[in-house]
């Protein structure tokens, strides 16, 4: 289960983004990622890294799904090739309910206070606008129509604050006196 949380992390995916993706989403030699029908009922592309998509096909040739890349487990005996098969034969992806329930047993095991599939995908928008993204090319990746609502995932961080602390100090030093 890491992939599909690794993926909604290097992506800025919604739960429900991630674990809908079919194998014709994946655009491997373009690096690239297609969301259809995302919230709002809208396309949109996310790129894709080069070691994602190695993660991507070596978590698919476990299943070798024909169309899903995150079919659900299903019940029943644990062995890797019993999963392996139900994955094959999978109707529907992995519920999120069960994404959801191993990222809080990998956060206690961790012993990280808070973090969701949800928190993820802020991290990516910080991430992003901390090495230098526009708001408007985070705002394109996250899907999201009102540039205000991508402004609710952007986090004062202690880096950001140290950033804009020495961009204030180097405007200042070059006013007269």
């Amino acid at each position: 289960y890491r992939i599909p949380i690794k993926l909604i992390y290097c992506c800025g995916l919604r739960v429900s983004e991630c674990l809908s993706l079919t194998i014709h989403d994946i655009d491997a030699k373009g690096g690239k990622l297609w969301l259809r029908g995302a919230k709002g009922n809208k396309d949109r592309m996310v790129p894709l890294s080069t070691t994602m998509v190695e993660d991507l096909r070596r978590y698919w040739a476990v299943h070798r799904h024909p169309l899903l890349i995150f079919p659900s487990v299903g019940c029943g005996p644990c062995s890797h090739e019993h999963v392996a098969r139900r994955m094959h034969a999978a109707r529907r992806p992995m519920p999120i309910s069960s994404l959801e329930r191993l990222l809080v047993a990998a956060r206690k095991e961790l012993n990280i206070p808070v973090c969701t599939a949800h928190t993820l995908r802020h991290s990516f928008a910080t991430h992003l606008v901390e090495a230098g993204a526009s708001l408007h090319t985070v705002q394109a990746l996250l899907g999201h129509c009102d540039i205000d609502t991508t402004m609710i995932y952007l986090h004062l961080t202690h880096r950001s604050e140290q950033d804009s602390r020495a961009l204030v100090e180097t405007l200042c030093r070059e006013l007269p006196r």
